[in-house]
């Protein structure tokens, strides 16, 4: 079974083809700059038994749209060259990662017009994501009509977090009328890697309290009991939570309308500053990449090290606030960019924890985006860094949509 996993952002769609029947990656690319001057594809074909692995294929030219971009990824899938498979006949089936599936979407379905038409109105809800979420599904049923495809949702593995940690409070009748309550993201990420620990430490998934930490520049933590989400730090939108590459976090919403009085901001102001030009990047003035503060921090820069030290300080307070809710916990993990790459990073959150059982140990910690367990001898805790490969995941959720 061979599966194509598709994910369409506003400006860009990476993909990933599967040969399910032993998991095997076969082709992975990513067009970018989408109706932007300088578009270019970047494809790689991993090999498999048929074709010499390791070719790479890169071409620039303009790309107006989605339908031209998916065009392009079929070709390439296909070319004699550089290709993965003869024809795309051979693809039995197209998932789709779809940000925000809000309440109605607590699985991955197989896609028809009312599913459709339902990611389209969830768009208020997400709208830098759905739209071009959408636009990738309808560009693959132009060029391959009647093919199966799947939609496979951020939202949905946090469907099981209970209702006293996903309401808000605020009057309920805003819930009731326009769905307002943590719904958290990432949930593909902390769904695989919570699997892999399992797999990792030899126990049962049903049997493990777990801490997920997906640190990027988007960041999220989620408490996982018996392999489902009971409370995640992303809400309403990816905006809340901890401190980001350049999202506030959690602040008083007063802070808002304050600022927003005292500035004459309007509301696409205010968002714009808590979206993009908050988080580490406002704190420090510099960047949004922690190699960057990592490096002016090192030459001295106090604006740098602070605002490290505040997002250390709030992941280490979700952690704590989680292992309470969870009355204990077995596995900690690190993954996605920053989780799986900064052995210094991880020291410092686990730094203070070790009444929690944590306990990290340094020459074990010293790798970078591998699989490994990086706890001391006497951590009661295993702490585990997990690279994410959320998309096959999304292959995984595609085939369970089939059944």
């Amino acid at each position: 079974m061979k599966v194509l996993v598709i994910n369409s952002g506003s400006s860009s769609i990476k993909y990933r083809l599967f040969d399910m029947t032993d998991k095997t990656l076969m082709a992975r690319g990513i067009i970018e700059r989408i109706g932007i001057s300088g578009s270019k594809l970047t494809h790689y074909r991993e090999g498999g038994a048929e074709y010499r692995s390791g070719v790479e294929y890169r071409s620039e030219q303009e790309i107006s749209d989605h339908g031209a971009a998916i065009g392009l990824i079929f070709a390439a899938l296909t070319d004699a060259g550089h290709g993965a498979v003869k024809r795309a006949g051979e693809i039995d089936i197209i998932g789709h990662r779809v940000v925000h599936g809000g309440e109605i979407f607590s699985q991955p379905v197989l896609v028809d017009n009312i599913v459709k038409e339902n990611i389209r109105q969830l768009a208020g809800l997400a709208p830098l994501h759905n739209p071009a979420n959408l636009l990738g599904i309808e560009a693959c049923e132009r060029l391959i009509p009647g093919i199966r495809q799947v939609a496979v949702f951020d939202t949905a593995f946090h469907h099981t977090i209970p209702r006293r940690a996903y309401m808000y409070g605020i009057p309920y009748r805003y819930y009731e009328k326009y769905g307002i309550r943590k719904y958290g993201f990432h949930g593909t990420s902390h769904r695989y890697v919570s699997r892999r620990a399992a797999e990792m430490l030899g126990r049962p998934l049903k049997e493990l309290k777990m801490i997920s930490c997906h640190l990027g520049s988007g960041a999220s933590i989620t408490a996982v009991h018996g392999g489902c989400s009971v409370d995640t730090s992303m809400g309403f939108t990816p905006l809340e939570g901890v401190v980001m590459g350049t999202r506030s976090g959690d602040l008083d919403p007063a802070i808002v309308t304050f600022l927003m009085e005292k500035e004459n901001l309007s509301p696409e102001e205010i968002s714009g500053i808590l979206n993009h030009r908050s988080g580490v990047f406002g704190l420090s003035g510099i960047s949004s990449d922690f190699r960057d503060l990592d490096k002016a921090a090192a030459d001295g820069n106090d604006m740098a090290r602070l605002a490290m030290e505040v997002f250390v300080y709030r992941v280490r307070k979700y952690i704590g606030a989680y292992a309470a809710q969870l009355n204990g916990l077995d596995g900690l993990i690190f993954t996605a960019g920053l989780g799986e790459n900064s052995p210094g990073i991880r020291s410092e959150i686990c730094h203070g924890l070790d009444f929690l059982g944590i306990s990290i140990d340094p020459e074990k910690n010293a790798i970078r985006g591998r699989e490994t367990d990086i706890s001391a001898p006497d951590s009661r805790v295993r702490i585990l860094v997990i690279p994410t490969n959320e998309e096959l995941m999304i292959a995984d959720e595609t085939l369970r949509a089939l059944n």
